[in-house]
């Protein structure tokens, strides 16, 4: 009986990982990331699956104690109502505030705190910033200040609002009403996917 000689297949993978490399650079290269929101969120559910806008926008938050910090994802136009808006309230600040409020992705503190908020060290930032939020009331109303003169800069961006399932409808209410006050009635609401109920 004649032996059958085996014969070892090579199998060259080299192009196969190159492939891989230029693929994890792409996306590593395309991907954009969330920017660190300053309080912890947990949206409620819905069954909608439009999605929400990713460019352009102006990003609402609101804690459970009724607390704004909000987010334009644009730098030139959130430079541009950074200047805007120290006019307004005479606030002066000098070019490294300037650059570390460009980093800071969320806007949280009244306008008078601004400077010294800017001063603080990148780490104790976030907590200063929750103490806060931009004020929404009625004698000092700066979130809206903060949406108009970014609608006013680009009036195309879209707004999101994003709050936690546990905070109180009243405090989403009154962020609600200031956004028709100035006409901005559409908005996106924030929500987490979930499976629709059965025979929907």
């Amino acid at each position: 009986m004649a032996k059958i000689k085996k014969h070892s297949i090579f199998i060259d993978m080299t192009a196969m990982s190159d492939v891989t490399v230029l693929l994890l650079t792409f996306f590593m290269l395309t991907s954009t990331f969330l920017p660190q929101e300053p309080v912890r969120v947990t949206a409620p559910a819905s069954v909608m699956e439009i999605k929400v806008p990713e460019y352009n926008v102006m990003n609402i938050l609101v804690d459970l104690q009724g607390k704004i910090f909000l987010n334009i994802d644009r730098p030139e136009v959130r430079m541009e109502a950074l200047e805007k808006m120290s006019e307004e309230y005479g606030v002066t600040l000098n070019d490294r505030q300037k650059k570390v409020f460009m980093e800071q992705p969320f806007i949280g503190v009244p306008m008078n705190r601004l400077p010294a908020f800017l001063d603080l060290p990148l780490r104790e930032q976030d907590e200063a910033m929750r103490q806060h939020g931009i004020p929404s009331d009625s004698i000092n109303n700066q979130f809206i200040g903060w949406i108009q003169k970014a609608r006013e800069i680009d009036n195309e961006m879209k707004i999101t609002l994003k709050a936690d399932q546990s905070t109180p409808y009243p405090l989403i209410e009154s962020v609600m009403k200031d956004l028709v006050k100035i006409k901005a009635n559409r908005y996106s609401l924030v929500t987490v996917l979930k499976g629709a109920p059965e025979g929907f």
